[in-house]
């Protein structure tokens, strides 16, 4: 049988703005994972000091984030020679993807207890800076050609024959969401303040319905670039820079052990899974992986208490709430990546702890994470909350 698997923590940076002036622009990838690991060893003493391996996501690994950014990460943290430290890259699932590889590591009696989560500095290495042929390669199969992920959208949204009304709404909520729950304690108290940002920064308050709908389709232009792996298919443009989520540096971090290692778990992992989707459906992977993460839990959407649902743009929040039998009340309540950004590589470890608090704030049960990312990536995973976790308060460092 496989061995008990318990988040005993997890912890993540506000979000900051992808620019010079950004409130984390100014630390490195490797700082903000410093500031989170030693956050978490506030929290957890030297089981988190500690660990058998730091396993963290990224999805440009170039420049300020390449040559291994686990392992710079781990020498920058100073965490023991003996913690092996593996980066990972599965486009915008990263972050959960490194948590569930902890998760099989201890589960299988590899490990005992690991650090796991993710990492994007993308006012530092931008999206797409690592240059693979992969993005430009015109020679492959046009089923097998790079789609920017907004453009993804776009067709979606086609396909699912959506309104920009329907992307309106969930951007507004997102937005609302967000901010009025950016101050609320129980909400927040895994958020660390992290250099000079203690609260959100891209978040955008004045937001309003009017502003919404008077917002211009951004992307349409690139159905011309990309006609060929598109198949020649065109389809209106919907999204604006309002619907989709504000590029940001951020990162979070996870405590992943077996049972009775010391302080008192946060959350028991029920179940973790995978899947690989369609590419011509690009965005729909998240869907086939919590469809599949609930079979492996005997769950149904019904019996989480809270959801974290990636809003990796408008299209496929609006395509859950649209398409499921879960409560909008649940999804998102601290609002989603629409207001708060999508730091690539990091975004599954965020969401993993926001979960936790927000079942914490309503002393939930069952939680529900679940990432989508382009080109047929797809990851979630059920927790069960625990009661009994004491956090201790962290200043800002």
């Amino acid at each position: 049988m496989p061995h008990p698997v318990y988040l005993y923590d997890a912890v993540r940076t506000p979000r900051g703005k992808a620019r010079p002036d950004g409130g984390l622009a100014a630390l490195s990838p490797q700082e903000l994972v410093r500031q989170q690991a030693a956050a978490l060893a506030a929290r957890c003493g030297d089981l988190a000091a500690t660990p058998d391996a730091l396993l963290l996501g990224c999805v440009t690994q170039s420049g300020t984030q390449g040559g291994h950014i686990a392992l710079v990460s781990k020498l920058h943290a100073a965490l023991p020679d003996a913690t092996a430290a593996h980066s990972i890259n599965n486009y915008c699932a990263s972050g959960l993807s490194a948590i569930g590889q902890a998760v099989a590591k201890i589960a299988s009696g590899e490990a005992t207890h690991i650090l796991a989560g993710g990492v994007e500095s993308m006012s530092s290495a931008p999206f797409l800076d690592d240059r693979a042929g992969f993005y430009t390669n015109d020679e492959l199969p046009p089923r097998a050609r790079f789609i920017p992920p907004v453009l993804a959208a776009d067709r979606l949204a086609h396909a699912e024959g959506m309104t920009r009304a329907d992307l309106d709404a969930v951007a507004l909520a997102s937005q609302q969401r967000a901010g009025a729950t950016d101050t609320d304690p129980a909400l927040q108290k895994s958020r660390i303040a992290t250099g000079p940002l203690t609260r959100e920064e891209c978040v955008r308050p004045q937001t309003t319905a009017g502003t919404l709908a008077a917002a211009t389709p951004a992307f349409g232009e690139l159905q011309t670039r990309y006609a060929d792996a598109l198949g020649g298919a065109t389809f209106e443009p919907l999204h604006s820079v309002a619907h989709a989520p504000p590029i940001c540096d951020g990162a979070g971090l996870a405590l992943v052990g077996g049972s009775g290692l010391g302080p008192p778990p946060r959350a028991r992992v029920v179940a973790y899974a995978e899947s690989g989707g369609d590419p011509a459906a690009s965005l729909t992977a998240g869907f086939a992986a919590m469809d599949r993460v609930l079979a492996r839990a005997g769950l149904t959407l019904r019996d989480i208490d809270r959801i974290e649902f990636m809003e990796a743009f408008a299209v496929t929040i609006a395509k859950f709430l649209g398409d499921r039998d879960a409560d909008p009340a649940r999804v998102n309540v601290s609002g989603g990546h629409l207001a708060k950004g999508h730091p690539m590589g990091a975004s599954g470890a965020i969401l993993t702890s926001t979960l936790l608090d927000a079942l914490d704030a309503c002393s939930g049960r069952y939680g529900l994470v679940v990432l989508t990312g382009a080109m047929g990536v797809g990851a979630a995973m059920v927790v069960e909350r625990m009661e009994g976790a004491t956090l201790v308060a962290i200043p800002i460092v």
